[in-house]
């Protein structure tokens, strides 16, 4: 199952399909009980999703059987013991796609020419994804954080190693006074040169915050290299080059909190000044409207908002229930890929931060 999404594969998912391209998705849990019918429900949502191929009179005989063919597949990948909040299937002529979402996705089918994306553009989003760069003398590691989770990423050559050709006993050296430390050594520093250098084309592919990880003597060298890692958030721990995805995520879960911390209250700060600048807009129905006039410039929304409308007459969102004929059950996620799109920011921020502001606001551009 997937879940990184880089700029180069929400390109490749938006990109126009022969018809049809089946979006299929399903809410999931994470724990017992809840987790107890999700089998169920997915096999269900591909049984819905082969009903609507079947009945489709635009869909061929042998598109629909490649279609469906792809489906069973994408269900055959699905392993619910690591399910998340949400799944998304995609499957089109000769291809399919799962993912995993950190984030609730209504249940639905959709046949379009196009992939359904904005739910997973707004989980994406609201996980905060971040790279970490774990450095050592002999060994650079870059992991790939965001929604809780950590795993080792192989992008742009990563792991880089590098075999020492003689026995180096950094210690000793610095005890007797040989050498002023491992990192020190012109080998060490044109090694974490490289490392920084490769860092760089990664950023540049997938833009990130970026941590780094290592002994302070490695991470002064890398400041003083002037690369990407000198603006990044240095984390002093040791031995994480080597360690397992769940040691990084120990290591980096208070640095994180306390970022976040830091991040929610200026975001709310950023809120109240546009309040007194008039550049202050909050609630679904004057945001969905201010997103698609491309006004927005930073979009502010509590994690776990979710809110079903229709349209009343296309002037305005009204709330409604979620088998009302044109729900609309994730307008949140429209309106975040909206904003995305028209290249606005966008943060999630705790439930409760913004209370009156209807758990949505933002700061205009005009």
């Amino acid at each position: 199952m997937e879940h990184d999404l880089s700029p180069a594969t929400l390109a490749e998912l938006r990109r126009p399909r022969s018809y049809p391209a089946v979006s299929v998705l399903t809410p999931t849990h994470r724990r017992e009980p809840d987790n107890a019918q999700d089998r169920v429900r997915l096999r269900n949502a591909v049984a819905e999703a082969k009903k609507q191929l079947e009945t489709d009179p635009a869909v061929t005989r042998e598109r629909r059987a490649d279609v469906e063919r792809q489906l069973d597949e994408a269900l055959a990948e699905v392993d619910l013991t690591y399910a998340e909040d949400g799944l998304l299937i995609f499957a089109a002529p000769g291809e399919h796609q799962v993912w995993s979402l950190g984030r609730s996705v209504p249940e639905r089918v959709v046949l379009s020419d196009t992939f359904l994306t904005r739910n997973l553009v707004s989980a994406n989003a609201a996980e905060s994804p971040f790279w970490v760069l774990s450095v050592s003398a002999d060994r650079m590691t870059l992991w790939s954080g965001g929604g809780g989770r950590v795993a080792e990423d192989r992008t742009g050559g990563f792991p880089l190693t590098r075999d020492f050709t003689e026995n180096f006993d950094a210690e000793r050296q610095e005890r007797t006074g040989d050498a002023p430390s491992t990192f020190r050594d012109e080998r060490t520093r044109q090694f974490l040169r490289e490392a920084d250098t490769a860092m760089g084309a990664v950023l540049r592919e997938r833009p990130r915050p970026l941590y780094v990880t290592g002994e302070p003597g490695a991470l002064a060298v890398l400041d003083e290299c002037g690369g990407v890692a000198r603006h990044a958030v240095h984390v002093p721990h040791g031995g994480l080059a080597h360690a397992t995805p769940e040691a990084v995520r120990r290591a980096l879960q208070p640095v994180l909190r306390a970022r976040a911390r830091e991040e929610t209250d200026a975001v709310t700060r950023e809120l109240e000044a546009a309040r007194g600048r008039k550049e202050f807009a909050a609630g679904v129905d004057e945001l969905w409207r201010s997103a698609r006039e491309g006004r927005v410039r930073l979009l502010v929304v509590e994690e776990n908002y979710r809110v079903t409308v229709r349209d009343d007459a296309g002037d305005h969102l009204v709330p409604a229930a979620g088998g009302d004929l044109d729900a609309r059950e994730d307008i949140v996620d429209e309106i975040v890929e909206q904003c995305l799109e028209t290249g606005a920011e966008v943060r999630f921020v705790p439930d409760g931060t913004l209370g009156e502001e209807q758990r949505i606001a933002a700061v205009l551009r005009y």
